[in-house]
């Protein structure tokens, strides 16, 4: 379990925009970013190197992505691993109907307890993506987010299935992301995406916008070549055009 005291002691103080972001639930972030910077570097989950950086690199960078997500939406995080970016979203977006789908049993463990330690209303599954006990139990999602877990071919076949039709994986990437489009078109074709584009979140907010590749869950009728890549510079307006 964790140490609630000990944990806050060795948080680092959140930047001034962490308050915009996650407005009257702040005090939720710091607690995450307090249980990552302690338990999290214990266990394994997050390198103590990353410590430093754990509101802008992690926590701010996963956040944002919640600019790109409708209203009241079932989210699917695949290899959540510490929760990233599936707590950080819950937090800024408590509308959200988020499940955490991770196959290690430390991680699963960890996230469990912070999620029980401070009321959160997350589902956690143990599991692969591409798993049919995962499928049933966290299939038809309108959301499926990851960040850092593969290449943007194997996303797709792990992702595209626990969609509806019509709903979008969002894939937390570099600035390689374009690239990644171009050189995994056919595979991403082949899984049954579509309208594949390059969104930029947190515009004005960060210092560094986050990447998100976006694509969409093509009913079989609708499939064919995956078509010209887009770029939207703010997380916002994709939000929009919905």
């Amino acid at each position: 379990m964790f140490h609630v005291e000990r944990d806050a002691a060795a948080s680092p103080a959140e930047p001034a925009v962490a308050a915009t972001i996650f407005g009257d639930r702040l005090d939720l972030a710091r607690r995450y970013c307090a249980v990552l910077a302690t338990s999290g570097v214990e266990r394994g989950l997050i390198g103590p190197r990353e410590v430093p950086r754990l509101w802008d690199r992690h926590i701010l960078n996963c956040a944002v992505v919640g600019e790109l997500i409708a209203e009241g939406a079932t989210v699917v995080d695949i290899g959540s691993g510490a929760g990233l970016p599936g707590i950080p979203l819950a937090i800024a977006r408590p509308d959200l109907r988020i499940t955490l789908v991770e196959p290690l049993l430390r991680r699963t463990v960890f996230l469990s307890e912070f999620i029980e330690a401070v009321g959160l209303d997350i589902t956690v599954v143990r599991g692969r993506a591409e798993q049919s006990g995962v499928l049933k139990e966290a299939g038809g999602a309108e959301v499926v987010t990851s960040r850092a877990v593969a290449p943007l071919a194997k996303l797709a076949q792990w992702s595209l299935p626990l969609l509806r039709d019509h709903g979008r994986m969002l894939a937390l990437k570099g600035v390689s992301a374009a690239e990644e489009i171009e050189r995994d078109a056919e595979a991403l074709s082949r899984a049954g995406a579509g309208h594949a584009s390059v969104l930029e979140c947190g515009v004005g907010l960060l210092e560094t916008p986050t990447v998100v590749v976006s694509a969409e869950r093509l009913p079989r009728s609708e499939r064919g070549p995956l078509r010209r890549i887009e770029r939207v510079k703010s997380g916002r307006i994709a939000r929009k055009g919905r």
